[in-house]
């Protein structure tokens, strides 16, 4: 199977996904409760800003960090590669400015004093890592900061999941998650810190909570 063919098409899935099931019950489901470690992680990043700062949500969903944000009094624009979840959080908050488009083709330059990317690089291609990095780097003004988090699997799961992928003739790579149709991928903390330090970010704060590890980073 051609893996440039199949990434368009695991890509397209989670786009449809997205719009046709996730949007419809997110902020039932998911979007009214904070884990304990975002939120500690957050108000660090906060705490990093200048006040009033201009903050990039990256992947949004359906702006569940916005209200926190803005009640700090800072300015917020999100972006996600599904219209649907963005129609969510537009109607949440109709004056944050929304822009339809995906992590691999953000092109914003100097732009905001932050950027946040809150449990979705998960859906990124290792091929696109440096990619996306590079593109917050740039939205970045400099020394401004960076946190994301990355969603932690088990070895075990992952080692179940890479050979099932290779059972049914998906072209994976290790740490990829696909048997299920859908996709989904787990860098180790050596994989993201080598990236971040490509990318020319410096590791500000880290920590591992509510399986995900957190990222809180500067702008090189």
């Amino acid at each position: 199977m051609d893996r440039e063919a199949w990434r368009r098409e695991r890509r397209l899935w989670n786009e449809v996904q997205m719009d046709t099931i996730y949007a419809r019950r997110y902020d039932e489901q998911w979007g009214g409760y904070i884990n304990p470690s975002h939120q500690q992680f957050i108000e660090k990043f906060m705490a990093l800003l200048p006040a009033g700062g201009h903050i990039l949500d990256a992947a949004c969903g359906t702006g569940k960090y916005w209200s926190t944000l803005l009640a700090r009094g800072f300015a917020v624009e999100g972006t996600d590669q599904s219209r649907m979840m963005l129609a969510q959080a537009h109607k949440k908050h109709p004056d944050v400015p929304i822009k339809h488009v995906g992590l691999q083709e953000l092109a914003y330059h100097d732009a905001f004093d932050g950027v946040i990317c809150m449990d979705a690089m998960e859906i990124v291609f290792p091929e696109d890592w440096p990619l996306v990095l590079q593109h917050f780097h740039e939205a970045l003004h400099p020394a401004g900061h960076l946190y994301f988090t990355v969603e932690v699997e088990s070895d075990e799961e992952l080692a179940i999941a890479y050979a099932a992928g290779l059972r049914l003739g998906l072209p994976l790579v290790r740490g990829e998650y696909a048997h299920h149709g859908g996709y989904h991928f787990y860098p180790t903390d050596e994989q993201v810190r080598a990236w971040l330090i490509e990318a020319g970010f410096t590791l500000v704060d880290y920590g591992e909570g509510d399986d995900y590890r957190h990222y809180l980073t500067q702008r090189g």
